[in-house]
């Protein structure tokens, strides 16, 4: 089997655009959850108003400027998620040293591009439009900027990729199965490059009275944004919504040491399951993601023993935390694993950046490889009391202050709606 390495990435987040400063953020312990109650009188009459919002200002400081950051007509065509997408896809591009222009370069090198809800916005918006002027008021790039392939077809468009094109949109596991889908696409030899990851742009107030009404969001912090997000914490009560996208550029091992490309990250193994269980809720068990990781480590050909960090899809909802914390603990820990729960190191860092929902796999994927690449732990925001003690909170969750370690072999999940999981497991090479 052909293997894959990572050699781009790029990030457009909460904490600013660019992985330099997203990463550089994150480890000093800032934020990006703000308060959205002053956006509208819609934002501040729902019970969450607090978002993880990209930061618009200029290019410079690292902010997001449509007119600095995209060509000429892309804010037309393009939906904001789709936006997104291309200014991550690009920076992991010109980070891979990776635009070529010759046919067979060409048709090897596909996008797969996902979202998990795509553009909430044209959707309601051309909707209160039809509904008060009828069909002259519907725009004919509805249906482009609707569509959730359309972010990879603009950059498979924009560089000229005649490989695979292809979306996922599975939830707030898409990330993930996006960059594991196009993995496997290389190693089938459908592709020797692919232009992996995820985008999402929802920050409405129609997702999020959606969202508050299946009870998901945090609401209790709306006047202290930044201690929203507490993944594993006692006090955690609910996910924070976010915006953004993460690209890595994925490569068959010889194409990129024949062109002298730098590589971050072995991709070693992709699991996947399914709860089987409910549409919102996890099982308490933790069953589902085990199999996904147990499933990640059978394909990299590694044992639970040799797991050095876990970046959790930990999103600070009460049932989801402990169930994560489960399954990571009883694959971790006994006769493959190690001996004590406190050697287990596992962070999430939606405490930095909330939930990005379709885009949060890919971006957190990067965390995890960026960790690896760098032997550097990310921490987990205001944990400031791990979870109740009866749910067993005894492992190193890296709290609020980033940590050195040697990183050998790390996991990165992200599970969704419908039970959808998926663990992507990254090595040294």
């Amino acid at each position: 089997m052909r293997k894959v390495v990572v050699t781009g990435l790029g990030l457009v987040t909460p904490l600013g655009i660019g992985v330099r400063r997203t990463w550089s953020r994150l480890l000093d312990g800032h934020s990006g959850i703000v308060s959205i109650r002053d956006r509208s009188p819609q934002f501040a009459a729902l019970p969450s108003q607090v978002a993880a919002v990209v930061p618009s200002g200029t290019k410079e400081r690292g902010e997001w400027n449509p007119k600095e950051l995209l060509s000429p007509g892309d804010e037309r065509k393009m939906a904001r998620f789709a936006q997104y997408a291309m200014v991550a896809s690009e920076e992991a591009l010109k980070d891979a040293d990776w635009l070529p222009t010759k046919d067979e370069d060409l048709q090897a090198t596909g996008v797969y591009m996902g979202s998990g809800i795509g553009s909430l916005d044209d959707v309601y918006d051309t909707t209160v439009s039809y509904e008060h002027g009828g069909y002259k008021k519907v725009s004919p790039l509805f249906v482009p900027r609707l569509l959730i392939n359309l972010a990879a077809g603009h950059v498979s468009m924009r560089f000229g990729f005649q490989g695979p094109n292809h979306a996922a949109t599975t939830a707030c596991t898409t990330g993930a199965h996006s960059i594991g889908d196009a993995a496997r696409l290389i190693q089938f030899g459908d592709a020797d490059v692919m232009i992996a990851g995820g985008a999402e742009s929802c920050i409405h107030p129609l997702a999020i009275a959606g969202f508050a009404r299946a009870r998901s969001l945090a609401t209790d912090w709306n006047d202290r944004p930044t201690e929203s997000s507490r993944p594993f914490d006692r006090d955690r009560a609910g996910f924070v919504i976010g915006e953004g996208a993460g690209v890595v550029v994925l490569e068959e091992l010889e194409h990129a040491k024949r062109r002298g490309a730098k590589i971050y990250a072995q991709l070693a193994g992709y699991g996947l399951s399914s709860d089987a269980h409910h549409m919102t809720a996890p099982r308490e068990d933790g069953q589902g993601p085990r199999l996904a990781m147990k499933h990640a480590l059978r394909h990299a050909g590694i044992k639970p023993s040799q797991v050095d960090y876990v970046n959790a899809h930990a999103t600070s909802t009460v049932l989801g935390d402990a169930a994560e914390n489960r399954a990571i603990k009883d694959l971790l820990l006994g006769e493959e694993g190690r001996e004590n729960a406190s050697d287990i190191n596992i962070s999430s860092t939606k405490g930095a950046i909330g939930h990005l929902l379709g885009a949060a796999g890919s971006v957190e994927a990067i965390f995890t490889i960026l960790g690896l690449y760098n032997n550097t732990l990310p921490p987990t925001l205001n944990l400031q009391n791990p979870g109740d003690p009866k749910e067993d909170f005894d492992c190193n969750y890296v709290a609020n202050t980033a940590q050195q370690k040697e990183v050998r072999v790390a996991l990165s999940n992200s599970f969704g709606f419908g039970g959808t999981n998926a663990s992507l497991c990254f090595s040294k090479m």
